[in-house]
């Protein structure tokens, strides 16, 4: 593609951002290439399976876009993309095409990660699992280095650590008097720390670190195992803690679970607030599913639809956005309504839940964890001192992680409390036998269908 196509398209696509939702912009936007630009016409390629649907919702969002950039006149053509053949499918995973980056010089962008302004406080969602974690990060934005300091959040991936980070962010540069805010990843902070070293800027890497008022660090336990970073990093907290900085960091994991960190660190990072944050309750997850399907201007045909897909995906708001495009995306396709009988059969085969055994634990009481553990065991033929104890055979550890999988989908319990009653294992514990579950049912036929058969038994037995 010539370079001044190249740049006019990611002016365009910067103001595509600002126009949509992420979700949407990644379905149906961010496949879009552009090709030429002649007088004032801009083609753009989209692939043939999303033509159709590009054209008519967003012919007027991708004329908007290129007026901004290049004048009132400017509209965008669609044209159908070319075929792509595997040597032009395998030289893009190589980045053929691509400038490499001179040794020693970090990649471009990994300094600095721009903060995303549609996070921002208002429009993160609160639920159960969230709260006292967004309290926390309000007070810190509002007042920097005097509430909680260092900030420390953590939970699984794609619960809202990220979308709190840049919120703080966000709201310091908007009111913040000045103050000046530095958002990065722990990864992006080795890769220019590295550079730094390698290009003879270690007092210019430490000045764009150091003399910030706020420094946000996403996913700090990339941090592990690496000497002379985590050595750096150590300094670098000590700097903006003694000189009054506010430091925010997410982890996937509590300080202390951070085995690969040296003490000195995992000390300074307890040393101030650590707040979780959990997986979404359900009602929490309808909520996204309604506010993302309002904002989308998505038709459905049946509410029941969202209701399949927060039942079913329990995990994180990441894979719950995954689930609802899926769902658009086959609807598109296929053109079929949106509704519950749709979104089953799309959800079944990545996501094998409960299908009718879910609408009647919905219409009864639900089952208690204890339940579900005496079923489990009669479907494996264990007793429950087996299924509870700490023996690590595939006799027992698979059934343990099936009763845990089944008492995350069904009690409405929390991970802590679930843990508590498998014999005093933490939530870590639960969530990682949750993960293993859902990673062997969508693998193993036979293994879902079992579950499948026995989490309806143990529903129906409820709604009974």
């Amino acid at each position: 593609m010539p370079a001044p196509v190249a740049d006019i398209w990611s002016r365009v696509q910067g103001e595509l951002r600002r126009e949509v939702t992420d979700t949407t912009y990644e379905l149906w936007l961010a496949p879009l290439r552009a090709t030429a630009y002649e007088g004032d016409v801009l083609v753009v390629e989209a692939p043939g399976a999303i033509r159709g649907w590009v054209a008519d919702r967003f012919t007027v969002t991708l004329d908007r876009a290129a007026a901004s950039v290049l004048g009132p006149h400017a509209r965008v053509e669609l044209a159908g993309a070319a075929e792509e053949t595997p040597t032009t499918r395998r030289g893009a995973r190589q980045g053929r095409g691509e400038p490499r980056p001179a040794p020693g010089v970090p990649p471009r962008g990994a300094v600095r990660v721009e903060l995303n302004p549609k996070f921002t406080f208002d429009h993160f969602i609160l639920g159960d699992g969230n709260r006292f974690a967004h309290a926390a990060a309000l007070a810190v934005a509002e007042l920097p280095a005097q509430a909680y300091n260092p900030l420390f959040l953590y939970g699984p991936p794609g619960v809202g650590k990220t979308h709190l980070l840049h919120s703080i962010g966000n709201y310091v540069r908007a009111y913040g008097a000045g103050a000046t805010v530095r958002c990065t990843t722990a990864e992006a902070f080795t890769n220019a720390f590295l550079g730094a070293l390698h290009g003879g800027d270690v007092d210019v890497f430490k000045e764009r670190f150091r003399g910030v008022d706020v420094l946000l660090i996403d996913d700090v336990q990339f941090l592990e195992s690496k000497a002379r970073t985590e050595e750096e990093f150590f300094h670098t907290f000590n700097a903006l803690h003694d000189s009054g900085s506010q430091v925010v960091l997410t982890s996937d994991r509590l300080p202390g679970d951070l085995a690969g960190l040296e003490d000195r660190l995992r000390e300074r990072f307890e040393s101030g607030l650590v707040a979780d944050i959990s997986p979404p309750d359900l009602p929490t997850r309808m909520t996204v599913l309604r506010k993302r399907v309002h904002h989308d201007g998505i038709a459905l045909a049946d509410e029941g639809a969202l209701e399949v897909i927060a039942r079913r995906i329990d995990t994180n708001m990441r894979a719950l956005e995954g689930a609802l495009i899926r769902v658009v995306a086959y609807h598109s396709l296929t053109n079929r309504p949106i509704d519950a009988a749709l979104a089953e059969e799309v959800l079944a085969g990545l996501y094998p839940g409960v299908r009718n055994g879910a609408r009647a634990a919905h219409r009864g009481q639900r089952p208690s964890v204890e339940q579900i553990q005496e079923a489990t065991c009669a479907a494996f033929g264990l007793t429950r001192e087996e299924l509870l104890s700490d023996g690590r055979s595939q006799r027992l550890s698979w059934p343990r992680q099936v009763a845990m999988y089944l008492a995350r989908e069904h009690t409405g319990q929390s991970l802590p409390a679930i843990g508590q009653a498998f014999g005093g294992r933490n939530h870590t514990t639960v969530m990682h036998a949750c993960k293993r579950a859902i990673a062997r049912l969508a693998e193993d036929s036979e293994a879902s269908e079992t579950v499948r058969a026995l989490s309806e038994r143990i529903l129906a037995d409820r709604a009974g």
